[in-house]
């Protein structure tokens, strides 16, 4: 099966090994950047604040596949100082806070990377580290809708909504942080200088809407919202009830594949109104969708999926996991405690991603195994330890 082997040949083998990342715990998108790092290679550390703290076990990462935890209280100065030498030795920081947070800690860019120059210092937040909003709080559906890209999801009449927390989180914060950490990696090769990372969700969801604001003058989306061809105006590209209760979704846009889901729906091009009549859209739907209901999923499936007919079964995430596509991909991975996730993408040919199936790391399970890792005495982790600026889990009582 994909990514069981945990040898140490593979680690090493993989694209970002021997890159030392330190991810500050925090919601969604961070979490989720360190995970990329971790899955390509990285030896991502996640400092966690001690457990005993409320915020703490609320944070609740369910992305630190791969990662190790070191809980450390940042608010105790001697904590903030064990961060400072921890970045000395380190490659890269995911910092999570919102604006000037870093800095009151005596923890900013400024000091960090006078002290370590080859460090490579992600700020990951909603609205930047400038602007009116740095200061603010938000959360995904803000950073959407000030991208304006909420303004273009929903259907004909209703409120627009967002595609639960997906666009701005994780593909405007999470991803694109990963590849401007992997950019940064990439320059520091010719400059062996570190730099500061200001990655914003509202700039990096608008940068992924490019092509919604580069195609504006072609008339596809000129409709209110819910009237377009890609925002379920069309009859050919919309999702439809199957008579079992289930779904079929259909992106017939080209000509040669709508006349394959008109065959497959037993339906004759020569009856129909042409395919662009926009005034025919909305009964054409509910002739489709008529036709639809009449037939399983199952026997949908058996109609299209030899065709090019652009129509597919919309399915469960346990669906999916057992989709046979996606079995003959394993595209979908096991770990130790039995956990189902999507493996890492995308699937490199020679260091191919090897991602750990060990359970996630109970905070501060990791503490001192990476302190002495970065070169603090079995004396100093003592003395941390009795003044409560660290915690080390007793993995006994955890269990």
């Amino acid at each position: 099966v994909y990514g069981r082997s945990t040898v140490a040949e593979e680690a090493a083998a993989m694209a970002l090994s021997g890159v030392r990342v330190l991810e500050l715990a925090g919601l969604a998108p961070a979490p989720l950047c360190g995970m990329i790092l971790a899955d390509f290679g990285a030896q991502v550390v996640r400092v966690d604040r001690l457990s005993q703290s409320a915020a703490a076990l609320a944070h609740g990462d369910v992305q630190a596949r791969g990662k190790r935890s070191l809980a450390l209280d940042l608010k105790q100065p001697q904590g903030a100082a064990v961060l400072r030498r921890l970045c000395g030795g380190a490659d890269v920081l995911i910092e999570p806070f919102r604006h000037g947070v870093m800095e009151r800690l005596g923890l900013g860019p400024d000091v960090l990377l006078q002290e370590n120059p080859r460090l490579i210092y992600a700020r990951l937040t909603g609205f930047g580290q400038t602007g009116k909003y740095a200061k603010s709080a938000g959360h995904d559906i803000n950073y959407l809708a000030l991208s304006g890209v909420l303004s273009k999801l929903g259907r004909k009449n209703e409120n627009p909504y967002p595609p639960v927390n997906l666009l701005a989180d994780f593909a405007g914060g999470g991803v694109m942080c990963a590849l401007g950490i992997v950019i940064a990696l990439f320059e520091r090769v010719k400059s062996g200088k570190g730099q500061v990372i200001d990655a914003s969700m509202v700039e990096g969801v608008a940068y992924l809407s490019s092509f919604l604001w580069k195609s504006e003058n072609l008339g596809l989306w000129s409709q209110p919202r819910g009237e377009n061809l890609l925002d379920s105006g069309a009859p050919f590209y919309e999702t439809y009830r199957t008579s079992d209760g289930k779904f079929m979704a259909v992106g017939a846009i080209e000509p040669k594949f709508y006349n394959q889901l008109i065959k497959g729906l037993g339906l004759s091009l020569d009856e129909l109104p042409a395919q662009m009549s926009f005034s025919d859209w909305p009964e054409m739907k509910k002739k489709f969708a008529s036709i639809f209901a009449q037939k399983t999923q199952a026997e949908w499936c058996s109609i299209f999926d030899s065709t090019d007919a652009c129509v597919t079964p919309v399915l469960s995430f346990e669906d999916a996991a057992s989709h046979q596509h996606n079995k003959e991909r394993s595209s979908f991975i096991k770990n130790d405690p039995g956990e189902i996730s999507p493996r890492p993408a995308p699937v490199l040919s020679r260091t191919p991603a090897v991602p750990s199936c060990k359970r996630d790391p109970f905070v501060g399970e990791h503490t001192e195994e990476i302190l002495l890792e970065y070169g603090f005495t079995k004396q100093e982790i003592a003395k941390l330890h009795s003044d409560k600026t660290i915690e080390m889990k007793d993995l006994k009582a955890s269990l």
